[in-house]
């Protein structure tokens, strides 16, 4: 089965989270509901999901919404009948040339492979077409495909680019998702601008992990998202990207400080959670932070007293640069009413 964790993803929280809970268990205490509104893979939301506990996640990118959606949602799925249908997937054998190998076979994966992968999304789309499987069953069974790909393609964890050289073996073997439906029952998933959605929901821990720098994850994690949209969009150049200009976030741009303010005030909550690692300018420009300490602290004040937690680091440097000193930091704050 696959874990909520083992998907490769820039900034990712695994290692921080007994450090995200030790904070919240002194500062915050019991609470019933939690909101991770730039989700990225669900980790965080995941690791506090608990019965009586309603986790709100939310993520632009439509590949990390299905997958919140297959491991978080409280909606019902058949799992005797997804393991016959990916035993099945796990089993197919095809030569003919669709949408997927066509432009990524040879590149990100053997051109075999990609044909299996393509074959395997449009059955997934049939499937469901046919009424032979619920939107639940659905997001389980695309988040398989991704999960699984991602473990195999010819890349060093993102997709801005492939590795050059000739690909080794390759094999793509679906798995079922371990699924903790018990825990699931008042989740939310959401799909939205996260300025937009912090209008419309209130909780009692919100938690905020938004981009650091200028590296856009749709362009990152680019093939994963025309998987899982599977709108057979025009590629272009050597990583064939799709035009991804409606899912760049404001938060990797020169106005994040404005967004990240307006986010902050208009946020329903009594406890407010920032992750933010010191990066600053230390890195390459790619790497800097978009929204300095001054411009954190202005925000996080006008809702209350701060408090910086602070945690050492191994961070991801495309350039392989060390700048040293790195530290994850967790802004606390305690709502003022």
């Amino acid at each position: 089965m696959y874990n909520i964790s083992q998907r490769r993803y820039l900034g990712n929280k695994n290692s921080i989270l007994p450090f995200i809970d030790e904070i919240i268990k002194a500062e915050v205490g019991k609470f019933d509901s939690f909101c991770d509104i730039f989700s990225g893979t669900g980790v965080v939301g995941e690791y506090f999901n608990e019965k009586d506990t309603k986790i709100i996640s939310n993520d632009l990118l439509y590949n990390n919404f299905v997958s919140l959606n297959a491991f978080l949602s409280p909606e019902s799925f058949d799992e005797v009948k997804l393991l016959n249908i990916i035993d099945e997937f796990n089993h197919i054998k095809t030569n003919k040339e669709n949408y997927f190998s066509k432009n990524f076979g040879d590149r990100y994966f053997s051109k075999n492979v990609a044909k299996k992968i393509g074959y395997i999304r449009e059955k997934i789309k049939t499937l469901f077409v046919l009424h032979h499987i619920n939107q639940h069953e659905k997001n389980i069974l695309i988040t398989s495909l991704l999960y699984s790909v991602d473990r195999i393609a010819n890349t060093v964890g993102h997709y801005d680019a492939y590795i050059k050289k000739e690909i080794k073996s390759q094999n793509l073997e679906m798995k079922m998702l371990n699924i903790s439906t018990e825990k699931n029952t008042n989740n939310e998933i959401h799909n939205k601008d996260a300025n937009l959605l912090i209008r419309d929901i209130e909780c009692d821990v919100l938690y905020l992990d938004p981009p650091y720098n200028s590296r856009q994850y749709c362009d990152a994690y680019h093939l994963l998202e025309n998987l899982a949209l599977w709108n057979k969009p025009k590629v272009f150049g050597v990583a064939k990207k799709f035009d991804r200009t409606k899912l760049k976030s404001d938060y990797s741009k020169i106005n994040a400080p404005k967004s990240f303010d307006d986010l902050i005030q208009n946020a329903k909550c009594n406890y407010i959670l920032l992750s933010y690692n010191n990066m600053g300018n230390k890195g390459n420009i790619r790497s800097n932070a978009k929204i300095s300490d001054k411009d954190i602290i202005n925000s996080l004040e006008k809702r209350g007293e701060i408090k910086v937690f602070e945690k050492k680091y191994k961070e991801f440097n495309a350039g392989n640069a060390k700048v040293g000193d790195n530290k994850e930091r967790v802004f606390f704050v305690k709502v003022q009413k």
